[in-house]
Parts: structure tokens; C-alpha cells; sequence
């Protein structure tokens, strides 16, 4: 799957007075009427039980020059020095949700599919705000690139 571009995000959520976020590149957009989209979480994870718990979360699409979040986000920083690394703001519907960004979502799981390891969330986006048209942050073959322009 190294060969599939892909567009690189911070997914949040909060439950239980415990907030988390993880970078992901698996997110779909399913249906714009509704609008729908799809993420893809392995069960065994902390993001996963705060999705599950409050079934809700937040989307922001990363920037080109965005990579140091995506890094530690992804892993590079743990536990609560990753909710301090960059700056978050809290949604009106609840959910913390990354500053900056090319965009945010946020989002109310509508149905959940266990798949292996790995529950698929099906969510309705409740609100959205488009912060930049600045090139994306992308992912292919285990690094980040940017978008050439023609």
C-alpha cells in the first residue's frame, strides 16, 4: 500500500474529561448528502476508545509545511506532550480539533463496522471550515511529500 497517495490529517476526540490525537491518512469521503465520511481505527488504541466513548471526533487536513505536527502526532511525541505540541481549540459541538490546517470537520459517528483488528467509523460531518487553499501535506511510500506545482 506504500504506492497509494494519500492526504494526511490529525483526528481528535475527547471522552471522559481524557482528550487524544492521532495523525491518519485513512479518511474517505463517502457522501456529500449527507455528508458522510469514513476513518479507519485499530481497536487496541487509546483514539479508539475516545471515538467509541463519545462517538464523535474532529478532522483538520494538514498544510504542506505541516509535517513536524503529522510526526508527532503520528507517534513521535507520547502521551499528553502530543496535546501540548501544537495549538488546539475545543469545537462547539465539543471536540478538540487542531489549529490551523488546510480545513477542519467535525464529526458524529453514525454506524461503526468491526473489521479484524480495526473498527471502520462511518460519521457525519456536523460542521466544517475550509482555513487555507494552500498546498496539502501528502504520504507516499513511508514519507511526506508536497504537491509540485505546474
Amino acid at each position: 500500500m506504500r504506492a497509494w497517495t494519500t492526504g494526511v490529517g490529525v483526528l481528535m476526540s475527547a471522552h471522559d474529561g481524557q482528550a487524544y490525537g492521532v495523525t491518519i491518512n485513512s479518511l474517505v469521503s463517502l457522501s456529500l448528502d449527507p455528508p458522510l465520511v469514513t476513518v479507519v481505527l485499530m481497536n487496541d488504541s487509546f483514539i479508539y476508545r475516545l471515538v467509541a466513548g463519545s462517538c464523535a471526533f474532529s478532522l483538520t487536513l494538514l498544510r504542506a509545511d505541516q509535517q513536524k505536527v503529522a510526526e508527532d502526532f503520528a507517534g513521535k511525541l507520547r502521551g499528553p506532550e502530543r496535546m501540548t505540541s501544537a495549538p488546539i481549540q475545543t469545537l462547539p459541538g465539543g471536540m478538540p480539533v487542531l489549529q490551523g490546517g488546510l480545513a477542519w470537520l467535525d464529526c458524529r459517528v453514525v454506524h461503526s463496522h468491526p473489521v479484524g483488528v480495526n473498527t471502520l467509523f462511518i460519521a457525519e460531518v456536523a460542521e466544517a471550515e475550509v482555513l487555507s487553499t494552500e498546498d496539502p501535506l501528502v504520504y507516499h511510500d513511508r514519507g511526506y511529500h508536497r504537491l509540485g506545482k505546474n
